[in-house]
């Protein structure tokens, strides 16, 4: 927006402290007059030893002293008034520069503004923790931008060679080709999908009630109880009723990804898998844990990361999107809980999940994900 140039706010204030000092000056000479001169004759009295000035002497002389001193009184605010409004207004150029550099793109610059709490360091320390804010989703957006692109570039260049194969080989097969780019489809219809539950946890609102994660942890195991049937894992559920407040489809999905990532990493096939659920006064809990292959620290610490799965889970063919623990993660934070990762004894995985309890979470129907709390409508 374009604007005409106008005063300086130093400006500004240096006049408003010049015009401020003059006026007090003034009624301050006016009450000297006002009240003192007035009492003084208005006729000069003189004796044969003393002599008494009258008013109009002292007003002749009062005058131009009164004058000099308002003059000096002047120069004096409006070079003081200037100083001032520039100690005070130093942190406001301070921000205005940073702001200027994060219009510019460089949301790296803080403005760490010392000293003690006013309006000005409040504001700057709004500020900067807008600037903090800002930076995590601009770096989260360009990682993940970057890794989505990366992962859907792969099943698009393998329906390329497919394509291409047939276009050259009329006497190929296609009823292989079409079997095999309803593969690669599926796979890339699953990886949109998770992008879009990723976008929507983060980003946007979603309405909530109770939830017992109990029913859901029972709900999950049966909807994946023939893909561990067929994988020979074996699926156990215990535990007590555990009462949350959130999103029911949002948490079921968050259970049927922890346990179908337990079922189909359970290599080499075959092991248990066993779902636990617990309350507590400050927390609803859900514990998916399964045997398998040892898991080492480093792999450990990129297991929620986007489409990180490990050497082994990439070898699996249900090894997925890598968005599991991913979405896992997000919803669990998009409903201001914790999620813990910590490798077993004897090989496997242990996923703990504890949720706000439903007696402590606020029962108004919708959640805004991106502050991690419940907002009234």
């Amino acid at each position: 927006m374009t604007r005409q140039r106008g005063l300086s706010v130093r400006l500004k204030l240096a006049l408003s402290y010049a015009a401020f000092l003059m006026i007090a000056g003034a009624l301050l000479l006016a009450v000297v007059y006002a009240f003192l001169l007035r009492y003084v004759p208005a006729e000069a009295m003189a004796s044969e030893w003393t002599f008494f000035p009258g008013r109009t002497d002292l007003v002749r002389a009062f005058v131009p002293a009164a004058a000099w001193a308002l003059l000096f009184l002047l120069v004096f605010a409006l070079v003081g008034g200037w100083f001032l409004a520039g100690r005070m207004l130093a942190p406001l150029t301070r921000i205005t520069n940073a702001t200027r550099a994060a219009a510019a793109g460089s949301l790296s610059h803080r403005i760490r503004l010392d000293g003690r709490s006013d309006e000005f360091t409040e504001l700057a320390d709004s500020f900067d923790a807008m600037l903090a804010q800002l930076e995590a989703h601009v770096a989260q957006q360009q990682r993940f931008a970057a890794n989505a692109s990366h992962e859907l570039r792969t099943p698009l260049a393998i329906s390329q060679t497919l394509l291409d194969v047939a276009r050259r080989d009329p006497g190929h097969d296609h009823d292989e080709v079409l079997g095999r780019l309803h593969s690669v489809n599926t796979r890339a219809i699953e990886l949109t999908e998770a992008l879009l539950v990723l976008s929507r946890t983060e980003h946007g609102t979603f309405a909530t009630e109770r939830v017992d994660l109990s029913l859901v942890a029972e709900e999950a195991a049966e909807t994946l109880l023939p893909l561990a049937e067929k994988r020979g894992v074996v699926i156990e559920t215990e535990g007590e009723a555990a009462d949350t407040i959130g999103s029911p489809a949002l948490i079921s999905l968050l259970t049927t990804n922890l346990l179908h990532n337990a079922i189909v990493h359970n290599l080499p096939e075959g092991g248990t898998v066993r779902l636990t659920t617990a309350s507590a006064p400050d927390a609803a809990t859900l514990v998916v844990e399964n045997t398998g292959s040892m898991v080492g620290p480093e792999l450990l610490a990129t297991l929620t990361e986007p489409f990180q799965r490990g050497e082994q889970r990439a070898r699996s063919d249900h090894a997925g999107v890598g968005l599991g623990l991913a979405i896992v993660k997000s919803v669990v934070k998009a409903h201001g809980g914790t999620m813990r990762l910590a490798a077993r004894d004897g090989g496997g995985l242990r996923v703990t999940v504890q949720l706000p309890p439903a007696t402590r979470a606020a029962t108004t129907p919708e959640f805004d994900s991106q502050r991690g709390a419940e907002r009234p409508r």
